[in-house]
C-alpha cells in the first residue's frame, strides 16, 4: 500500500521583512485509500503544506522530509512528483490562454504516463468524466480557466483528477466559492476517483460543509504552522460548534518553540 509521509517538516518563505517561518514541525502519514482533512484558521500554514508537497519554488524547506513509498519527494522536480503520483488541486487555478482544455488534458496525461493515451478510449473517458461533472461538451474547446466561473474552475480541477488517476491528491480549499450544487458535484467527483483508484486524499478546508459529502477518516487541526490536535470525523463536528478560539489562545500562550 502506497504511503505519503511527512516528518518534522519546517518551511519558510522570503518576505519584504525577511525570512518568515510558516511550517514549524509537521508530522503526517497518509495511506492510499485514506481521506485526511486539514482544518484551521487563515494563515495557519495549510496552503503552504499543499504547495510544498507539490514543489512550489516560493517555499523553502528548512528541515524535515516528505517521502512517497520511501522515495525522497523533496529531491524530485515538480513534473517528477506528478509522475510519481502526486496531484494538487489549487485554490486559485491559473488561466492558460491559447491552450484548450482538450489539449491540456491530453498533454498532461501523456506527461504523467510517459506515452499518449489511445485516442478512442481517451475520448470516451473524457466525455464520461465531463458528463459526470455536469460539464457541457463545448467546455472541452475553451481555453484553460480563461473566463471560467469559480465552479467551472473547480470542476476542471476534478476532471483532471479523475483522468490523471494519481495516487495522492492534495485538494487546497476546493470548496471555496462553490454553491451547494457545485459543491455536491465536485465532491462526488472526488469520491468517484477514490472509489475507482484507491486514491489517498489530503483535503484542506476552513469549513465542515464539504465533509458532509467527502467523509474524512482523520481530521487534523492546523494552528501556527503545526498540528495542534487530531482525531476522527467527530473533531470536525466539534470545530463546527466551537470554532478555533481555544487553539488560538493556546498558540498565543505557548512560548516560541514549545
Amino acid at each position: 500500500m502506497s504511503v505519503l509521509e511527512i516528518r518534522d517538516l519546517h518551511v519558510s518563505v522570503e518576505t519584504e521583512q525577511g525570512t518568515k517561518p510558516i511550517l514549524r514541525g509537521v508530522d503526517l502519514t497518509i495511506r492510499k485509500g485514506e481521506t485526511h482533512a486539514i482544518m484551521g484558521p487563515n494563515g495557519s500554514g495549510k496552503s503552504t503544506l499543499a504547495y510544498t508537497i507539490a514543489g512550489h519554488p516560493k517555499y523553502t524547506v528548512d528541515s524535515g522530509s516528505i517521502t512517497l513509498d520511501g522515495e525522497d519527494v523533496l529531491a524530485m522536480s515538480v513534473d517528477e512528483r506528478a509522475r510519481a503520483g502526486l496531484f494538487l488541486a489549487m485554490q486559485y487555478p491559473v488561466e492558460i490562454p491559447g491552450v484548450t482544455v482538450t489539449n491540456f488534458l491530453r498533454t498532461a496525461k501523456t506527461a504523467v504516463e510517459g506515452e499518449a493515451p489511445a485516442i478512442r478510449g481517451w475520448i470516451k473517458d473524457v466525455r464520461e468524466s465531463m458528463k459526470n461533472l455536469r460539464m457541457e461538451p463545448a467546455f472541452a474547446e475553451r481555453n484553460v480557466n480563461e473566463g471560467f466561473s469559480g465552479g467551472e474552475k473547480k470542476r476542471h480541477e476534478i476532471l483532471q483528477l479523475e483522468l490523471l488517476k494519481p495516487q495522492f491528491a492534495v485538494l487546497d480549499e476546493t470548496d471555496s466559492g462553490l454553491d451547494v450544487d457545485a459543491l455536491k458535484i465536485v465532491s462526488e467527483g472526488v469520491n468517484r476517483a477514490k472509489e475507482n483508484t484507491g486514491l489517498g486524499v489530503l483535503l484542506i478546508t476552513h469549513y465542515t460543509r464539504i465533509l458532509r459529502y467527502i467523509k474524512p477518516d482523520f481530521v487534523h487541526v492546523f494552528v501556527a504552522g503545526k498540528i495542534a490536535e487530531q482525531g476522527g470525523p467527530e473533531l470536525a463536528d466539534r470545530l463546527e460548534n466551537e470554532g478555533y478560539d481555544r487553539f488560538l489562545v493556546d498558540a498565543v500562550v505557548a512560548p516560541e518553540g514549545a
